[in-house]
């Protein structure tokens, strides 16, 4: 992905921040939406990977050839800028990292942006994020003290799990309105309201 444009669309943005008004237009909830490219950079297995490579590499060399010290130390060399080079691709850094150290990483990061965009600022503690990485295939929606003491997080994770199966598809855009819509229409059994506090923009917010 080069730029936001290439994660949604201009129609599709304005379709999840329609969704995003009609859904806040019965409750005094608070919904934000926050698309990330990718959590992290995890450069650390990449250095990992060199670091193995050099310490591999020389053993079979040693034992099956008779190169000199000076031929293993720049095949030594070569294999790291080879397997650096190979960890540029951000593909190849993240199938190297284990699936629990991305999925902790996309939950941190997912929790600074809560507090990064002003939600437990709202006056009703009643802000709601629907977060995805999307490099990690990652989906979370974290929600502001009040709209947890109504609303059990159990009950987002049907919302998840069909935000990240459109995402699979190809339809992040229709995924993100329909898990507005959803969340609305909980957070408006929940917590009954009106729009007239909005306190934060309707719009979905993109990181490359």
């Amino acid at each position: 992905m080069t730029g936001s444009a290439a994660i949604l669309t201009e129609s599709e943005r304005a379709r999840i921040a329609q969704a995003i008004g009609r859904a806040e237009a019965g409750t005094a909830g608070e919904i934000v939406v926050l698309v990330a490219a990718r959590a992290g950079l995890y450069r650390s297995p990449a250095l990992g990977l060199a670091l193995g490579v050099s310490l591999a590499l020389p053993w079979p060399l040693i034992l099956l050839t008779h190169v000199s010290a000076a031929e293993i130390a720049l095949a030594q060399a070569g294999a790291v800028l080879a397997a650096l080079a190979a960890t540029l691709n951000e593909r190849v850094r993240i199938a190297l990292t284990p699936r629990p150290w991305r999925r902790e990483r996309a939950h941190a990061a997912a929790r600074r942006e809560f507090l990064a965009h002003g939600l437990p600022g709202t006056r009703g503690r009643t802000g709601v994020l629907i977060y995805v990485a999307l490099a990690e295939r990652y989906a979370e929606i974290i929600a502001d003290s009040a709209v947890r003491a109504r609303i059990p997080e159990s009950e987002w994770h049907g919302i998840v799990s069909d935000l990240l199966a459109a995402a699979g598809q190809g339809a992040l855009g229709a995924g993100l309105a329909a898990a507005v819509e959803r969340v609305g229409a909980r957070l408006e059994a929940a917590l009954p309201g009106d729009a007239a506090g909005d306190e934060l923009p309707n719009r979905v917010i993109v990181l490359d």
